[in-house]
């Protein structure tokens, strides 16, 4: 409990450094609001424009949400598919890696076009991005099992589909949530990317994305400010659930998961 506190302690003592270190900016170059608001003005206009900002929070939060479980489900079912097969595996893994150099900014106007605005063509967007460290990293945890477990399963007369499920996929889970950590945080970036070019299905409402363009247009930096904040801490969401899913899954059998006494 001292050393949680003692954590928490030392980032809320950053955080408050980094906030005089803002306002210092302010009153030392003497910069004027519409450029650079200051930390108690971005505060107001959170308050005051809460109701906005949690719609939009919640749309994004969605639509993120949806890319990244869809891309867990299909990375896995690729990743087994992967680990069963060395010539599947060679012959389509790279195509895979391939996801993480299409440039999103190019595709995003032909999703538009395809599926249309809204929420739908956003989370394929966060899909697309969330999917390739979820694939490389479960397929190279698979395909890493110890040969002697597999050996020792063979021994006593083990099918192929319980190696596969109960010794290479068990076996793959902490390197599956290294994707997933990875993925959780392109995920915002990819739902707010998405908003940018896709926009949303009804005038006027929604995600963090489409609110950031219609606050640059109308020179509102205290509200895009907020938005800012507002996609910091849903990433900051994001980590902090798939931390405690990590910890969750982990921390009875795994090196990476155990606590600090047992270390």
């Amino acid at each position: 409990m001292k050393q949680r506190l003692y954590v928490l302690l030392n980032a809320a003592a950053i955080f408050a450094v980094l906030l005089l270190l803002w306002q210092s900016v302010i009153w030392i170059g003497k910069v004027p609001s519409f450029m650079l608001p200051s930390p108690a003005r971005v505060a107001a206009i959170i308050a005051q424009r809460f109701s906005s900002l949690a719609e939009s929070f919640e749309i994004t939060a969605l639509a993120a949400t949806l890319g990244l479980v869809a891309s867990i489900l299909v990375g896995i079912a690729i990743s087994l598919l992967f680990a069963q097969s060395r010539w599947v595996r060679r012959m389509f893994y790279p195509y895979t890696l391939l996801l993480q150099t299409v440039p999103i900014v190019a595709i995003a106007p032909l999703i538009l076009m395809w599926i249309g605005a809204g929420v739908g063509a956003v989370t394929l967007i966060a899909f697309i991005i969330c999917l390739a460290p979820i694939i490389a990293n479960t397929t190279q945890g698979m395909i890493s099992v110890d040969e002697n477990l597999i050996y020792l399963f063979l021994m006593h007369n083990a099918s192929p589909a319980q190696i596969l499920f109960k010794l290479r996929l068990r076996s793959a889970v902490p390197s599956l949530f290294v994707g997933i950590r990875i993925s959780a945080g392109i995920a915002v970036i990819g739902a707010i990317t998405g908003e940018l070019f896709a926009g949303s299905s009804s005038v006027g409402r929604g995600g963090l994305g489409y609110s950031i363009i219609y606050a640059s247009q109308q020179l509102q930096t205290d509200y895009l400010f907020a938005l800012i904040v507002a996609a910091s801490v849903l990433g900051f969401a994001f980590y902090f659930v798939v931390a405690f899913l990590e910890w969750y899954f982990l921390h009875k059998w795994h090196e990476s998961a155990l606590a600090p006494e047992a270390e």
